[in-house]
């Protein structure tokens, strides 16, 4: 009997050895990406390291991410970035953070199947833009005891259904991305002009550094645009800082529409602002430039019963390792171009 009982354990144990060293490695696949997702503040670089983990982690062909658009925004939308769904491009699949749904899965901290959330859902709208997707699994996104977003997973690679332990593994990658999530919207808090939405001052100054070491090393090129309201004096004492807030909130909204999503808009002081163009030369920035003046021309504030135009004076310049040893002397001939356009009549593009 002794002999049977030994003959079990003998069994037994090589599965439980393999099960610890299953949990080990995870332990370890865990660590290296939590360093993974905290290694940058970058929005835009962590959400595409969020996909792509999910991704490889969960073998996924499709996946995607629901996340406030701005910060004071009340919608999660579904973020460009998604991979493998076939979507309708012209439409923007959003979540009311106000629904029934986001104040669920922020008090319900675990994977749901989408049958799993029709059932406790039935009827509801707010699943509305979920079953326009058709995820297989919905988690959520939770750091800091808060609803940060979304974690779509769709049609995976070896076509088979999500195990519980996957699902826990999943979660536990979800309160990693949670964390790093809201760490970089709280930096982003810290380096966001509040009115414009547009990058503060310090955030300028640091990003143009950055970028010139990156043209210098990589021998790409780099342009930097600087403009100015024209006139914009004359909007806050006839017509009161309100409508000059007004003007400032809407050309904010033209650059950041008007630019890449690896272009660097900011409010450089009053009514000035500055963009980083990194890997443009002089030629294509002149476009970007002359596309927002065209915008901003086109734009009419109403103040008073008064229908009010808006123009902007731009200057335009081109990284030169040379002269440029520094932001100062880079940002001096952006300036000079700028003043071109404003002794030569306004409402222009110049450049030097």
């Amino acid at each position: 009997m002794d002999d049977i009982n030994n003959f079990d354990v003998e069994i037994k144990l090589p599965v439980e050895i393999e099960q610890y060293e299953r949990k080990i490695y995870d332990l370890k696949q865990l660590i290296e990406i939590g360093k993974g997702l905290n290694s940058t503040l970058d929005y835009n670089v962590l959400i595409e390291s969020i996909l792509l983990t999910c991704m490889g982690q969960m073998q996924l062909f499709q996946v995607g991410i629901f996340l406030k658009k701005g910060i004071d925004v009340n919608m999660y939308v579904l973020h460009r970035n998604y991979k493998g769904f076939d979507l309708d491009h012209t439409i923007e699949y959003e979540i009311a953070s106000d629904s029934k749904l986001i104040a669920f899965l922020e008090n319900n901290f675990r994977c749901y199947t989408m049958n799993e959330l029709k059932e406790i859902f039935a009827g509801d709208e707010s699943l509305a833009t979920l079953n326009a997707i058709m995820p297989l699994l919905v988690v959520p996104l939770k750091g800091k005891g808060k609803l940060n977003g979304i974690i779509i997973l769709g049609e995976r690679i070896n076509n088979m259904p999500f195990t519980e332990a996957e699902k826990e593994y999943m979660l536990n990658i979800s309160s990693l991305a949670g964390i790093a999530i809201q760490n970089a919207y709280l930096y982003e808090m810290a380096t966001t002009d509040m009115m414009t939405k547009l990058k503060i001052h310090h955030y300028f100054q640091a990003a143009l550094a950055d970028e010139r070491e990156k043209s210098l090393r990589r021998k790409t090129p780099l342009s930097l645009i600087m403009a100015d309201i024209d006139h914009f004096k004359k909007f806050n004492d006839t017509y009161g800082h309100q409508c000059g807030d007004m003007v400032l909130i809407n050309v904010a909204k033209i650059i950041m529409a008007s630019i890449r999503q690896i272009d660097v808009a900011a409010r450089y002081g009053g009514e000035e602002f500055a963009i980083i163009l990194p890997g443009t030369v002089l030629g294509d920035a002149m476009h970007v430039a002359e596309r927002i003046r065209k915008c901003v021309e086109s734009v009419k504030i109403e103040s008073n019963n008064k229908i009010l135009g808006v123009h902007i004076s731009l200057g335009v310049t081109q990284f030169n390792p040379e002269i440029d040893v520094d932001n100062k002397s880079l940002i001096e001939r952006a300036d000079k171009a700028l003043y071109r356009s404003k002794i030569n009549g306004r409402n222009m593009v110049s450049f030097l």
